[in-house]
């Protein structure tokens, strides 16, 4: 049996929400943000500059609001089946994030991912500022990080699968051997190898020969 890298999307794949939502929702300003996320997402908007633009929408809060919003995140159903079935079979999983390492972090620990990457908010005096603190994880780093991840774990490049709902997966969709559009915009639907349409990511489990 192959060992598989599989790295998914976090936000609305392995987690129901989208963080930044979130976030807003304690500026007051989660439809501006959902809006601007949408067009994003649908491939109507450069990421990178949506990103900016959300996270400025952000300046002024206390960095309380990171705890705020992990309370009410949700995982995604079947995604510690997914976890379990591939280290069951000496497979590795990442997720590479558009979203923050602030809300992903501790998930990341708790879920027992392999690997995981995403942006950080920049925070002066426990407020956030409204800007994004280095380099933004956009669809070339999620392609890269897929790359990245299979060489340091000695994953073949025929044996790397990348899941993403977005128009910021489609590169490392694209970088993968198996791609596997999950609940997805029509764009993302129409360049993966495999569409899932049910809200359980344990249905990738039998893509890859793991379950029956």
């Amino acid at each position: 049996m192959p060992r598989f890298l599989t790295v998914l999307d976090v936000d609305s794949t392995l987690i129901e929400n989208e963080v930044i939502e979130l976030l807003a929702e304690a500026a007051g300003t989660r439809a501006e943000v959902a809006a601007i996320t949408e067009r994003a997402m649908s491939g109507d908007l450069d990421f990178a500059e949506s990103l900016r633009a959300r996270v400025e929408t952000l300046a002024g809060l206390p960095v309380s609001v990171f705890d705020e919003a992990a309370a009410h995140v949700r995982v995604t159903a079947g995604v510690d089946e997914l976890i379990a079935g591939l280290h069951a079979h000496g497979s590795v999983i990442g997720v590479v994030s558009g979203g923050f390492h602030e809300v992903l972090d501790p998930l990341a620990d708790r879920l027992g991912l392999d690997f995981w990457r995403a942006n950080r908010l920049d925070v002066v005096d426990g407020r956030l500022t409204g800007r994004v603190d280095g380099p933004i994880v956009d669809a070339e780093a999620k392609a890269a990080a897929l790359r990245e991840w299979a060489e340091e774990a000695r994953v073949e490049s025929r044996h790397t699968v990348a899941i993403g709902d977005g128009a910021n997966d489609l590169l490392m969709m694209d970088a993968a051997a198996l791609s596997v559009a999950f609940n997805a915009k029509p764009r993302v639907r129409d360049h993966a190898d495999v569409v899932i349409d049910v809200c359980d990511l344990s249905q990738v489990l039998p893509l890859l020969g793991l379950r029956g």
